[in-house]
């Protein structure tokens, strides 16, 4: 194997291409943690929503953060910033996610191509753990 391995001649293009598979991958890894973050921030708001729901008092108050800042607001206009707030935070994981498809199928291609000249001297799998 270790014959083999000396065999296979590394050119610069193909540096590049480890070098961009590696990127990519560091990339998506932080896209995802990233949409996990948001995913959480979804569900509190999801949270908070039905929180409001359950309150039965249409007088009551409700501080919602802006900034460093709370500012009281009626049952409804609450509900309605929290909406929009979700829909917003949901904007931003669907664009994300797409973001991370995206560089999937990059990576897809440059694993095709690398494994092609490399076989099986090259690994390009993540380590699941």
């Amino acid at each position: 194997i270790a014959a083999a391995a000396e065999d296979v001649n590394v050119t610069f293009e193909d540096q590049q291409k480890i070098n961009k598979f590696a990127r990519n991958t560091s990339r998506i890894t932080e896209l995802k943690e990233e949409i996990e973050v948001k995913k959480k921030q979804l569900q509190n708001l999801e949270d908070a929503c039905e929180d409001i729901m359950l309150a039965d008092d249409d007088c009551l108050m409700i501080p919602y953060q802006i900034g460093d800042v709370f500012i009281s607001h009626s049952q409804e206009e609450t509900q309605e910033m929290l909406e929009e707030a979700k829909k917003n935070l949901q904007e931003e994981i669907d664009a994300l996610e797409s973001r991370v498809a995206s560089i999937q199928r990059v990576l897809a291609d440059l694993k095709v191509q690398l494994y092609a000249k490399f076989g099986s001297n090259i690994n390009l799998e993540a380590d699941e753990s």
